[in-house]
């Protein structure tokens, strides 16, 4: 049997894999792997992912405990697309739903119903709450109106969220530095939203420069 070589090039690292239920062949999702996620995919039966938000390997189910199971792992002619047949435990999408394709595009219906309560952590939450208004009615939604308007819009508002923290701090008045710096993360959260960046990936960068002086880390920056 020949090695299948997958075009990880030609994708950039990273290649879409389309995730099937191995016995009803209802499409559930999509998702993305690198090298490192498909090897820990083969090697444990468990579908594992690369987040392109977090910038990270994650293990579907790793916080809800929905994993998937590999049955049967597929390659597509140009051998960078893979379809991955799968027993999925619980459901798919993070919303509780059985699968991730639940919204009637041409009616904007929502097809299928919520099976599950989702069990996610407050940010990741309010992260995926934050991406769910980029499609909702800006005279409805402050935050569909941020984005409505665009980027300058956002930022306009984390600069002037960070401005009224710092007079907060100055003032010394402990109920308004808490009440400023929540307004500062929750614009702040919503302008990496906006770039599809997850609030993980910047934990992860923070993490990252543990046990580095923050001299070396900016010396290495201009580098």
């Amino acid at each position: 049997m020949s090695e299948i070589k997958i075009e990880w090039e030609k994708s950039g690292g990273l290649i879409p894999a389309v995730i099937q239920d191995f016995e009803t062949n209802e499409v559930l999702m999509l998702g993305y792997m690198n090298e490192e996620a498909l090897k820990l995919t083969q090697e444990t039966g468990l579908v594992h992912y690369y987040s392109r938000s977090k910038q990270r390997i994650w293990k579907k189910g790793e916080t809800s405990g929905h994993t998937q199971e590999v049955k049967e792992m597929l390659i597509d002619c140009d051998n960078d697309t893979l379809l991955i047949k799968v027993k999925q435990n619980g459901v798919a999408c993070h919303t509780g739903r059985i699968s991730c394709f639940f919204t009637n595009l041409d009616k904007g219906e929502i097809v299928s119903k919520v099976e599950v309560e989702p069990k996610y952590n407050f940010m990741d939450t309010l992260y995926h709450t934050l991406l769910e208004r980029k499609s909702a009615d800006p005279k409805s939604s402050y935050v569909a109106s941020l984005y409505h308007k665009g980027e300058n819009s956002i930022l306009k508002k984390v600069v002037e969220e960070a401005g009224e923290l710092c007079f907060a701090v100055k003032d010394d008045d402990k109920d308004e530095i808490i009440y400023e710096a929540a307004d500062l993360l929750f614009h702040s959260m919503v302008a990496l939203a906006y770039k599809n960046i997850h609030p993980e990936a910047i934990l992860n960068e923070l993490k990252r420069r543990e046990g580095i002086s923050g001299i070396e880390e900016k010396n290495s920056r201009k580098k």
